[in-house]
């Protein structure tokens, strides 16, 4: 199974900006489909971005134009940029891993953000 391991939460005060990583094992990253997620206190976990093994990306209606998620196949990472942060941001952020054809549906341990003055 994939393992994934999340970097880069923190506290941060709103209209600020933070950079989440999420690093890969193994050797197929590069065909797998990365996405982020987010979970709020007593909420349930929501998307947040995918990008595609081609690099197509999919965004969620309340992170466009603020977020932007990227990849690095030679490091096996994938990026989630977050600027304009507000306090509705706040949540635990998990990565994912997905690629059905090998039944891959992988899950990072999760990294808090914080959006607070």
């Amino acid at each position: 199974q994939v393992q994934l391991v999340e970097s880069g939460g923190g506290l941060v005060q709103p209209g600020g900006s933070l950079r989440l990583s999420c690093a890969a094992s193994g050797s197929r990253f590069n065909v797998y489909t990365m996405g982020w997620y987010r979970q709020a206190p007593g909420k349930q976990r929501v998307l947040v971005a995918t990008i595609t093994s081609g690099g197509s990306t999919v965004y969620v209606d309340f992170v466009k134009g603020r977020f932007t998620i990227s990849r690095d196949n030679a490091k096996n990472t994938v990026y989630l940029q977050m600027n304009i942060l507000k306090p509705e941001d706040t949540a635990v952020y998990y990565c994912n891993a997905r690629y059905l054809a090998l039944k891959i549906n992988a899950w990072g341990q999760g990294t808090q953000v914080t959006v607070s003055s």
